[in-house]
């Protein structure tokens, strides 16, 4: 089947939305009750069985883990009813344990999918990530400049003074540098504990989230999920995979990377068109969370093509099967 055939099929791209939901349904009564294990297995579950009820022939590139470290949802894994489209899968079916675990902001369910071959197989290591939203100069910023440089320049181009720009870093001892750098441009940065899929949305809905930039290191999987949703959103991204040991390296080698210290555009890490799905569990800046009323969960839902430049927000109300 062609891609175009893939990718103009809204049953599909719904049924992706129905994934997303399901997963983040499934963690609503471990919201805030402190078990980040329970929350990412219930999630896990249910995106599972979601999953296989699509016609695709689907494998999960960006998962869990490989397949000796997750029981289900690992690295290779098929899913789907192997008839219809191929596609490749990326996912996170709670991205934010702790932060479902604690009831803090931003926790979400996201998935994308492509063509068979669309996503980079990016193995389990960090990655040093920097992204703008859309409007931008290409290049306007870049892995190579110091953190300060950055915000220097995407304040020449946005026409405004450094201390207009608001950078999100997720909050590491590792990232103690950076942070004072930017800090020293008057630049005003927003620290997340977790969930930096979320963070470089942000920067692709800037007037409403306030946030310019991401820069970081964090996990390279997630870097691909990110880079499909700004396929879909606009904007520019760059990632360099790094390493702390030898067993990381050849972690890389075995996922098929030669070139240890290529940057990945945007377009490296997501070669096609992409559908990406992303649903609230809890309150963030860009999805509400799950809601309860008597009987009742509602759930806010962001589906995106990145064929046709497609957002569409949902809300879906179900009944609370827990009564």
């Amino acid at each position: 089947m062609t891609e175009s055939v893939q990718f103009h099929d809204r049953l599909l791209s719904l049924g992706l939305a129905r994934v997303s939901e399901a997963a983040a349904l499934a963690s609503a009564d471990l919201i805030g009750r402190g078990d980040e294990k329970a929350a990412d297995q219930a999630a896990v579950g249910a995106m599972r069985a979601q999953l296989d009820m699509l016609d695709i022939g689907g494998v999960v590139v960006i998962g869990e883990g490989e397949r000796d470290e997750a029981p289900m949802l690992f690295i290779g894994e098929e899913v789907g009813t192997g008839q219809g489209p191929q596609v490749d899968i990326a996912l996170d079916p709670l991205e934010g344990t702790t932060l479902t675990a604690k009831d803090m902001p931003n926790a979400l369910t996201v998935i994308a999918m492509g063509p068979r071959g669309s996503m980079l197989h990016a193995p389990d290591v960090y990655m040093d990530k920097l992204a703008v939203g859309p409007g931008y100069p290409e290049g306007v910023v870049s892995l190579d400049m110091a953190p300060a440089d950055r915000v220097i320049s995407l304040a020449e181009a946005k026409g405004c003074a450094p201390k207009d720009i608001t950078v999100c870093i997720l909050e590491r001892p590792r990232h103690q540098d950076m942070i004072a750098d930017v800090r020293s441009t008057g630049a005003a940065i927003r620290l997340i504990t977790d969930g930096d899929v979320a963070g470089i949305m942000h920067c692709a809905e800037a007037q409403v989230t306030g946030i310019d930039m991401y820069m970081g290191a964090g996990g390279a999987p997630e870097g691909v999920l990110a880079a499909a949703a700004l396929k879909c959103m606009g904007g520019q991204m760059w990632g360099r995979l790094t390493f702390r040991n030898e067993d990381e390296i050849a972690r890389a080698r075995r996922a098929g990377i030669d070139d240890l210290d290529r940057v990945y555009r945007r377009d490296d890490m997501v070669r096609s068109d992409m559908i990406f799905a992303a649903t609230g569990v809890t309150d963030g800046s860009l999805l509400q969370g799950i809601k309860r009323e008597p009987g009742w969960l509602t759930a806010e839902t962001i589906l995106m093509r990145s064929k046709t430049g497609s957002v569409r927000r949902m809300t879906y109300r179900t009944p609370d099967k827990s009564l």
